[in-house]
């Protein structure tokens, strides 16, 4: 197991891609990470947008970036909702001011976007936050399915989550 003693978070809220929310938990759970899902306490539990639910173990109130050593944003419609509460921003500035790992897939580039962390970076996602990056000062990467950046490590969307979850472990499990 290459993640063993490893703490990774991953954000949720209602809207959140199904799939690039649960494998990616799987996948890490499978490589032996202890995975808490970080929710932003609107609700004690959240429905994907196609109909699975998940449950907050913390709220963003509650969860430290010195606790975990990687963070993973999934997309969706969630990420548009999570940039709008100051403890998720300030969780993944924190996350990256320690240059944790920050996994961010499709629509989730919106997050770290709000929280002023792409400027001068490589990044990917959805093309319908294409512009968001690039006017946040990102350098756009469309023909990539998932790479690292530095802590960030990006996927663009559901049919590259399995790129996405290789590069991932990889990061957590090298730092």
């Amino acid at each position: 197991m290459k993640l063993k003693d490893k703490k990774v978070a991953i954000l949720v809220e209602d809207g959140f891609e199904d799939l690039e929310f649960w494998v990616p938990v799987m996948r890490l759970q499978e490589e032996g990470a202890e995975v808490t899902v970080v929710g932003t306490g609107s609700q004690p539990g959240f429905t994907g947008k196609h109909c699975l639910e998940a449950t907050p173990d913390v709220t963003a109130d509650e969860a430290s970036a010195q606790d975990f050593d990687a963070l993973v944003v999934p997309g969706g419609w969630a990420p548009d909702k999570l940039r709008r509460y100051d403890s998720v921003l300030e969780l993944v500035r924190g996350m990256h001011e320690r240059g944790k790992i920050i996994g961010i897939i499709c629509h989730g580039g919106l997050v770290p976007i709000s929280a002023g962390i792409v400027r001068g970076r490589r990044a990917t996602g959805s093309t319908g936050i294409k512009d968001d990056l690039i006017n946040a000062g990102a350098e756009w990467v469309g023909d990539e399915a998932a790479f690292r950046e530095g802590n960030l490590v990006w996927g663009r969307v559901v049919a590259d989550i399995p790129a996405f979850c290789r590069e991932l472990v990889a990061a957590i499990e090298t730092g």
